[in-house]
């Protein structure tokens, strides 16, 4: 091939991903934001945010490095609300063994599940701890290094589903744990599901008891020999669409059944999906594209779990990670990666590395929101989500530089209408969880 031609041909190639990922290239590689240690939406992130571990419990069995939150809903036998908790899940063993952005050296360290309990709204006292989930029953041997985890409510007392994507020494699973009310520091193991298709879970949300999508990251994982080095990474910078998001079936476990009875591709040809969330309605589903820098959202049929058309492609100021819905709302919670390249010098352990943190809330019902062009919006924030994305207006719940006394590398975020309160997870960050107060 001649200079001209390859010269041509690498033209070519730079044009296409700049075509396809130009946002993001600006917005999360090239140029860095200048962020506050911590910013919370209506509260002060200085006297309203506390981290919700022990700070006297050893390194091995602290809170932090936490991927996924999730509220567990106690009802009455009504489906009445009485009390919400919240569950974690971290893993203090990340910086050895991450299947997703590396390394895998050290799979022994075993992460955890933590369950916290929210405080009552216009409460001032200090905040109470989150506490170990001890597994019960859970094999000898058999690694846990917990990723996205959903748990179905408990109605009049009754035990819920609880379900981990477990990305374990020899390969990603999904594990099936019963919680109970009346113990919450307790999830009896059930049982270890597996599939072909559990390529490399990442997120689930729950379809019902015993169904869910799960979605599957990348195709080509660093578990792979050699080629696990750097077709990943090919995969996630050039946004290939070779992933996919799967409906799962399951037995009861008590049966003679497949464990799996039925597998649905409910969405292909996706690039890194990451984080997925259905709706309280039960008709939408959310999805975020991390290297896109974009939420999909689906039409749902709840009668077939079928996504029945894609509505929506929403551009937000960073890599999501995690998106989860505002119960009883329209409001979905993106959380994620404002620069690519900070988080990259924090996996590989750089000194002094730090990775900022961004919170937003969207409104995809709201037509009212979406704009025709580049609008200004969010202006209350440090750095306005205006000033990076158009075509849809967002507000900033939570934005903080990762720096010593804030919070980085942010995963996922919850927020509790009935108790005003927002948590965020910090996949690298020592604290695990903050919890701040008083977010309207």
């Amino acid at each position: 091939m001649t200079l001209q031609r390859t010269v041509a041909l690498v033209a070519l190639i730079l044009s296409v991903i700049w075509y396809r990922s130009g946002d993001v290239i600006q917005n999360s590689i090239l140029f860095k934001s200048d962020f506050p240690v911590g910013y919370v939406a209506k509260s002060s992130y200085a006297t309203d945010c506390f981290p919700i571990g022990n700070p006297t419990d050893t390194p091995e069995e602290s809170l932090k490095y936490c991927e996924d939150i999730a509220f567990w809903d106690l009802l009455d036998n009504a489906g009445k609300a009485e009390q919400r908790l919240l569950l974690a899940s971290c893993d203090p063993g990340r910086r050895s063994w991450n299947t997703v952005m590396g390394p895998l050296h050290d799979p022994k360290p075993h992460g955890a599940l933590w369950v916290h309990v929210p405080p009552e709204r216009g409460s001032s006292s200090a905040p109470t701890k989150a506490q170990r989930i001890t597994l019960k029953n859970y094999p000898e041997g058999h690694d846990f290094h917990p990723l996205g985890l959903e748990i179905y409510p408990s109605y009049g007392g009754n035990s819920s589903n609880l379900y981990v994507i477990n990305h374990a020494r020899e390969r990603s699973v999904i594990e099936q744990f019963l919680l109970n009310p009346s113990d919450p520091t307790t999830a009896t193991y059930i049982r270890t599901l597996t599939s072909p298709y559990f390529i490399s879970p990442n997120s689930l949300t729950l379809t019902s008891p015993d169904s869910f999508y799960v979605s599957n990251d990348h195709l080509f994982t660093r578990r792979l020999p050699i080629l696990g080095l750097f077709l990943p990474i090919i995969e996630s910078i050039l946004a290939l669409p070779l992933s996919f998001v799967s409906h799962i079936d399951l037995s009861s476990p008590s049966s003679n059944d497949d464990t799996i009875l039925k597998h649905t591709f409910a969405s292909l040809f996706l690039p890194f999906p990451n984080g997925i969330s259905l709706s309280p309605s039960g008709t939408q589903v959310a999805l975020a594209v991390t290297s896109q820098n974009k939420v999909l959202f689906y039409e749902r049929d709840p009668a077939t779990n079928v996504l029945t058309k894609r509505t929506h492609a929403v551009s937000v100021p960073f890599c999501p990670d995690n998106v989860r819905w505002t119960h009883g709302t329209d409001e979905l919670i993106v959380t994620g990666h404002p620069h690519f390249p900070s988080i990259n010098a924090v996996v590989a352990n750089t000194k002094g590395a730090a990775s900022a943190s961004w919170v937003v809330s969207i409104n995809p019902n709201d037509a009212g929101d979406k704009l025709t062009g580049r609008g200004e919006f969010d202006l209350d924030a440090p750095v306005p989500a205006s000033s990076k994305v158009s075509g849809w207006s967002m507000t900033t719940l939570f934005q903080s530089d990762g720096s010593e006394g804030g919070l980085m590398t942010s995963s996922t975020a919850l927020k509790d209408p009935k108790s005003g309160v927002l948590y965020v997870s910090g996949l690298y960050d020592e604290r695990g969880v903050v919890m701040c107060r008083s977010v309207e």
